[in-house]
């Protein structure tokens, strides 16, 4: 496989178009960074994703997913954070762009186009246009301690595409993870991580019309939850346009 090296939040968030008169909220627009611990180039993508996440804006919410590829780990450090389903992800990127081969860093802006990770300028103009885009409504009910019930309900999508299917998609990711490197190209770093996938999941499918999907999410003894945020999406499978999102923090979730 060639591998190109290249440098350069709300427990229910709602986006739709807003009638005249009243307030728009902020679209909630998802960014995925396809990074790796053992890229020299990544480091800098990871800061400007955790940036993009900390911007103030009244327009956009960004909804961050540090996705880890494995195909780094080969050469000298294994990125504990590393999936093969992440990679795989990305080659559906690659094959929705016309990309001839998978890269790092690599960050996409709402399934709707693909940057350089660690170009600012970029990513703030990608944003800005996906954020003008039609947008539906997402919503996230969850209650639970170590085991979450979650329901993810859809509504108001856009039209999907003529042919395509779209999917709910549930990520938990965890943030203010950090890593210090002993091998491979960040040897004797210590690196700082924004939003780390820790799972991504097909939850259901949606439909024009209203769409729910239920599911369970199990806490590792380990994740902070105050730092473990659930996101849930619409995406259309072919086109790979996300077409509503939101997020919630696991702190914020209620008990029994």
């Amino acid at each position: 496989m060639a591998v190109r090296h290249r440098v350069t939040l709300l427990f229910i968030l709602l986006a739709a178009v807003v009638p005249a008169g009243e307030s728009a909220s902020p679209v909630p627009i998802v960014i995925e960074l396809f990074t790796s611990e053992g890229c020299s180039s990544c480091p800098p993508a990871d800061t400007l994703l955790q940036r993009l996440v900390e911007a103030k804006s009244p327009n956009v919410t960004v909804l961050a997913l540090g996705e880890h590829v494995d195909y780094w780990d080969h050469q000298g450090w294994k990125d504990r954070f590393s999936s093969a389903a992440l990679t795989n992800r990305q080659r559906l990127y690659a094959s929705r762009f016309n990309i001839d081969s998978i890269y790092t860093p690599q960050m996409v802006i709402d399934g709707r186009a693909e940057i350089v990770g660690s170009d600012a300028s970029a990513a703030r103009r990608a944003i800005d246009r996906a954020a003008v885009a039609p947008h539906g409504r997402v919503q996230i009910a969850a209650s639970g301690d170590a085991v979450l019930d979650v329901t993810v309900t859809a509504s108001t999508l856009p039209a999907i595409a003529h042919g395509d299917r779209a999917d709910i998609v549930l990520a938990i990711t965890e943030d203010g993870l950090t890593s210090n490197v002993t091998r491979g190209e960040n040897h004797g770093r210590v690196l700082s991580h924004a939003a780390v996938v820790r799972q991504l999941t097909i939850v259901g499918e949606a439909s024009a019309a209203v769409s729910s999907a239920r599911t369970q999410v199990t806490l590792a003894r380990d994740w902070r939850r105050d730092r473990v945020n659930l996101i849930a999406f619409v995406q259309e499978r072919r086109s790979r346009t996300i077409l509503a999102s939101a997020a919630v923090n696991v702190a914020t979730i209620s008990r029994p």
